[in-house]
């Protein structure tokens, strides 16, 4: 077990004081309307999820954001932070992950274990508008986090809260919820492995139902996530 590992554990807590909890990314909507209503379309609605925008989109876009880090390109990690932003297709998508990404710089910015790494503050510090997978990536490449490792807790991370936020809206027992981890979890390290190796040409956010879905999640009279 090595500190990279402990550091890795850290950055993809249910503890990271980045609010990650209070959204759910057009699930409460889909809930509400009846698309999502028990263990098996929840599965389906995660699992379409994970399997297209998130495997073909924002992993292999934190991978390269990773490696833009890791060798000091920042015009890269500039053009790939604009990317993540112009992809979020509904105002609330988007005001998630600059809250995330703001509450993450703010966090590292106060952390020695990252100040502490020659430059890095600085580089953060000096984006205009980080989104949370920039922050993320940037904190995974000061701790020498091997993209290999970061991928799939990124993926785990991401489906770990979706699936606490089914828990609660669905609603789900716990035990479902465990179901749905061990059973879209299965499907992690394949993704994390494509997402490595796709071309960005090849990434896609095509997601229709997610756009529509976070848009009718802005005006829906009563909610308790924040997308």
């Amino acid at each position: 077990m090595s500190l990279a590992r402990i550091r890795l554990l850290q950055l993809t807590s249910p503890a990271l004081p980045v609010g990650a909890y209070t959204y759910s990314q057009g699930l409460e909507w889909a809930a509400e309307a009846g698309t999502v209503t028990d263990e098996a379309s929840a599965s389906a609605w995660i699992g379409g999820l994970m399997h297209s925008a998130v495997a073909r989109f924002e992993a292999p876009l934190t991978a390269a954001l990773l490696a833009a880090w890791t060798r000091g390109d920042d015009a890269t990690v500039a053009r790939l932070n604009a990317d993540f932003l112009a992809s979020r297709e509904a105002a609330e998508l988007r005001a998630e992950t600059v809250q995330m990404g703001y509450s993450l710089v703010r966090l590292l910015r106060d952390l020695p274990a990252f100040g502490g790494v020659p430059g890095r503050v600085d580089r953060l510090v000096a984006l205009d508008t980080p989104a949370f997978p920039t922050a993320w990536a940037a904190a995974a490449s000061a701790w020498q986090i091997p993209a290999r490792e970061a991928l799939p807790a990124y993926l785990w991370a991401w489906l770990e809260n979706q699936v606490m936020a089914a828990i609660k809206v669905v609603p789900l027992g716990q035990s479902a919820g465990q179901r749905l981890l061990a059973r879209l979890g299965e499907d992690i390290p394949a993704l994390a492995t494509t997402a490595l190796s796709l071309p960005e040409a090849e990434w896609s956010n095509f997601t229709p139902g997610l756009a529509l879905a976070s848009c009718r999640h802005e005006t829906q009279y009563s909610r308790l996530f924040r997308s």
